[in-house]
């Protein structure tokens, strides 16, 4: 029988109501959570560790990195075949992104959480964790990163996102879908991913990279003073193709000139950038720039790769080459 190492990092999945405040906090213990799978003993043998009790908006890089070091330890042990990870559902997808750019290795790592607490009716956490355990002793899983595996589906996650504040399906892979699903107790893939992975090996992460989401009549106040107090790197989340608006075009150029990352990414939940637009804010301007591109990704995961990458290193063709190798 395959070892699975289960770690709890907190979130939804280990909270119940404090009825004297009537809302949910972090309370349960893993082996607690780990009670309610009924029935996993014959699938799998379980170690479970409890690595924090945080809530979603309580992770932050830095110990996301550190989750990254803790899991790595069980991976390198010969008698554990995967390991599953619980985490709240507000930054779960920037964990597994991180943890799939500084994981090398071929056994499955599955991220899950829940989407209703221990008090509600239909709490989802047992199942999650059981169908996320399938998941991780499936042979079929190995050499696919990162997955994360909620309401019996199955994503990359890299593509992964939390589309919806509520709903148990809240989790959908906008671009392509899900890669698979999990099924009386096993796991099905119906595609493999279509892009070669990535690893930054990297120690350390910088902390101080800021999102910045473009919107109608933009200007470049923001920029200006979070590069006056040192921040070392910027994500911005341009309209439609990459694009900003023209008084924007001030702030990103002092970032440039001071030698800083910008990474250009799409408010838009599909599709890529590219530099297809010529006029002043477009696209094409910002590539004449020294704007970096940054694909399909998301924001929120673009902020994440940028971190990593100046953690590693902060020569901006290094950075430049991490976010648009093979790509433009």
């Amino acid at each position: 029988m395959k070892k699975v190492v289960v770690i709890f990092n907190g979130g939804t999945i280990s909270m119940r109501v404090d009825e004297r405040i009537h809302a949910a906090i972090p309370t349960l213990k893993g082996e607690e959570v780990m009670s309610m799978v009924t029935g996993i003993e014959e699938f799998a043998e379980i170690e479970s560790y409890d690595f924090s009790n945080n809530p979603g908006p309580h992770m932050t890089p830095k110990i996301m990195l550190e989750l990254s070091n803790y899991i790595k330890k069980f991976l390198e042990r010969d008698d554990v075949s995967g390991v599953v990870v619980t985490h709240g559902t507000d930054s779960l997808e920037e964990t597994a992104y991180l943890l799939d750019l500084t994981i090398d290795s071929d056994k499955p790592v599955i991220v899950t959480g829940a989407m209703r607490n221990s008090s509600e009716l239909g709490y989802d956490g047992p199942a999650n964790l059981a169908a996320s355990i399938c998941t991780a002793i499936s042979d079929e899983s190995r050499k696919r990163g990162v997955l994360v595996c909620m309401n019996n589906e199955v994503h990359l996650a890299s593509q992964v996102t939390k589309s919806h504040s509520m709903n148990l399906d809240a989790f959908r892979s906008p671009e392509f879908g899900s890669i698979g699903i999990v099924d009386d107790n096993k796991v099905l893939y119906y595609r493999r991913a279509f892009m070669k992975r990535q690893f930054i090996t990297s120690d350390k992460i910088e902390d101080k990279v800021a999102l910045i989401k473009a919107v109608a009549g933009d200007n470049s106040d923001v920029m200006k003073y979070l590069i006056s107090i040192g921040y070392k790197g910027f994500v911005i989340e341009g309209m439609g193709r990459g694009n900003v608006p023209p008084a924007m075009l001030e702030g990103i150029k002092m970032a440039i000139d001071n030698n800083l990352p910008v990474v250009l990414v799409s408010r838009c939940f599909n599709g890529r950038v590219l530099d297809s637009y010529g006029y002043e804010g477009g696209g094409k301007t910002l590539r004449n720039m020294g704007v970096i591109f940054g694909d399909d990704l998301c924001g929120q995961k673009a902020r994440i790769k940028l971190m990593l990458a100046l953690g590693e290193n902060k020569d901006l063709d290094r950075i430049k080459e991490i976010f648009e190798e093979g790509r433009y």
